[in-house]
């Protein structure tokens, strides 16, 4: 945890818009940012997003080597300075030496949120065992959530969505259902989704 992780506000933090949602998005990877292949998650993200809300959505995009103090500085500048709700994150969440995004995200949190990362791995397990290496984590850092998401877009599109059966029914839910009620509670903002896509939930006494 960071040197101020008492959660105390501070003047010189962009506090969230409660009218706009704002979106970071990190593609974490040494060869994509140095140009080796082209990025592949921060696209992913996007295009599912675009379909699963409904709410306008501004977008901060970051592709930034497998360095923690990079990364650590990026997720800071999108929560402090930009004022995101959500930063997700893509890429370095496994056991190799380099997979270091996990790390970061805890050293700028200020309280972890243990049960995105558990959904996570228990999504991803319906369809590799090797879910288990996965070290996906969930934070807040100030009034926003910070989510380490997989590498592959497929993978993306899984731990967001769900496992879903033939007729498209949820079998296991995807984390994003959780995520609109968070941010509400976070920073007071109303995130609609696209309900054949995603549902979110949230308690009827939180609904507008």
């Amino acid at each position: 945890m960071t040197a101020d992780s008492n959660n105390t506000p501070s003047p010189n933090i962009a506090y969230p818009s409660q009218e706009k949602l704002k979106i970071g998005l990190v593609s974490v990877s040494d060869r994509a940012s140095k140009g080796i292949y082209l990025d592949e998650g921060i696209p992913a993200l996007t295009q599912w997003l675009n379909a699963a809300l409904q709410t306008p959505i501004e977008y901060e995009t970051r592709l930034i080597p497998d360095e923690q103090a990079i990364i650590e500085q990026t997720l800071t500048e999108l929560v402090d300075t930009l004022g995101c709700h959500l930063v997700l994150t893509t890429g370095g969440t496994g056991p190799a030496k380099r997979d270091v995004t996990p790390d970061a995200t805890l050293a700028v949190a200020h309280r972890e949120m243990p049960g995105f990362g558990e959904q996570m791995r228990q999504v991803s397990l319906h369809f590799v065992p090797t879910a288990l290496l996965s070290r996906q984590v969930g934070v807040i850092r100030h009034h926003s959530l910070i989510l380490n998401l997989p590498g592959q877009p497929k993978a993306i599109k899984e731990t967001l969505e769900g496992v879903k059966d033939t007729d498209g029914k949820a079998i296991v839910r995807g984390i994003f259902s959780a995520v609109p009620y968070c941010l509400q509670l976070l920073s007071n903002i109303y995130v609609e989704t696209n309900a054949e896509i995603c549902e979110s939930f949230r308690p009827k006494s939180a609904r507008r």
